[in-house]
């Protein structure tokens, strides 16, 4: 595990404070697309014309040509000049980032999280999980993680079945978004065959997005329409805690996207009570969690020890159950990081 160079480190910084003003000064100059006139009898008329996230071109009928209208347009064009101005310095930025060893996504898995973004996913309280949040982590605590850590071509999404705040008329086709990428995304068939997909995958590629949220009844496993996404997501045992207060981040590819990922502190204790549900046939992933675990617990006992604590103190709220599965992977011996966890255990005693 290597620390970034501070420089590093202020880029990022820098990356994902453009990404955040990018997502909250949105108007409609920075939507995909354009003002188009048609004559229609004699008339002239204005339409918007825009792509959703994946290609799908859509047409908007906005009203009969008028001075109003053009200063409307006006209004856009200045806006795209903004618009394109920042998206150059993000590339310029993610570049730099590249280039100082910062944690870079693939390209294909790039293409589908800016899809989500665009679509407004994390907008409605989407969280990336798994190895793509790692890799996330690591950059906002300043670390590149050791490469054994970070093997997938998984994008694991996460969604309450109700958002605390509703926010009305808003929602996504996730479906329909991946279908747009034509990157040939298709339904994983359910083990039940009654049940709706909560996975998808591209044909002949090793890339699959699965959807989960938590669980809503112990030891329930049929799937939870999450209607905001209008997709069927897995119940995960123990993932409430993990959607919990949920940060932004910045994935880098060729640009940059924002997203929502779990607290550092949180997500190490996560993995560590995942490591122990792992079954047999399943120990290199219950390995790989450990070793994330491990080495965000590094980083957070040495800079942010308080974040460990706060996190560790919710956990003792829910239960006994919850602390003998940590208290058991932190006992792990076969693990490279063993001085770690026992170095967190004596920390948490």
């Amino acid at each position: 595990m290597e620390k970034l160079a501070i420089e590093t480190q202020t880029l990022y910084a820098e990356l994902q404070e453009r990404l955040t003003a990018l997502e909250a000064q949105r108007t409609i100059g920075h939507s995909p697309g354009c003002f188009t006139e048609k004559t229609i009898k004699g008339g002239c008329y204005v339409y918007y014309q825009y792509q959703e996230p994946g290609g799908i071109s859509r047409q908007i009928y906005v009203g009969k040509k008028t001075p109003g209208l053009d200063r409307i347009i006006a209004d856009y064009q200045r806006a795209r000049k903004i618009l394109s101005a920042d998206l150059t310095h993000i590339q310029i930025l993610c570049a730099q980032l590249r280039a100082g060893g910062a944690l870079i996504t693939d390209t294909a898995s790039g293409r589908v999280l800016k899809a989500l973004a665009d679509s407004g996913v994390f907008y409605l309280d989407g969280v990336l999980l798994g190895t793509q949040a790692f890799m996330v982590l690591g950059n906002l605590l300043g670390r590149r993680w050791e490469h054994s850590a970070l093997r997938t071509q998984d994008i694991d999404l996460a969604g309450t079945a109700k958002m605390i705040i509703a926010i009305p008329d808003i929602k996504i086709d996730l479906p329909k978004v991946l279908e747009g990428l034509h990157m040939g995304f298709i339904p994983v068939p359910p083990f039940n065959p009654k049940h709706p997909s909560t996975s998808f995958r591209v044909r002949g590629n090793p890339l699959r997005l699965d959807v989960l949220t938590s669980e809503q009844h112990p030891r329930k496993s049929n799937p939870i329409f999450i209607p905001r996404f209008n997709v069927a997501a897995q119940p995960v045992r123990f993932l409430d805690y993990l959607l919990d207060n949920p940060i932004k981040g910045a994935v880098i590819d060729g640009g940059g996207v924002l997203v929502n990922v779990p607290l550092p502190a949180r997500f190490a204790l996560h993995k560590l009570i995942v490591s122990r549900e792992r079954d047999i046939t399943a120990q290199p992933k219950a390995q790989k969690d450990l070793d994330q675990a491990a080495q965000l617990l590094l980083v957070l006992l040495e800079e942010r020890p308080g974040d460990l604590l706060l996190a560790w103190e919710e956990i003792k709220r829910r239960g006994t159950g919850w602390i003998k599965r940590i208290q058991m992977a932190l006992s792990a011996k076969n693990s490279p990081y063993t001085s770690v966890l026992e170095r967190t255990k004596a920390f948490l005693s």
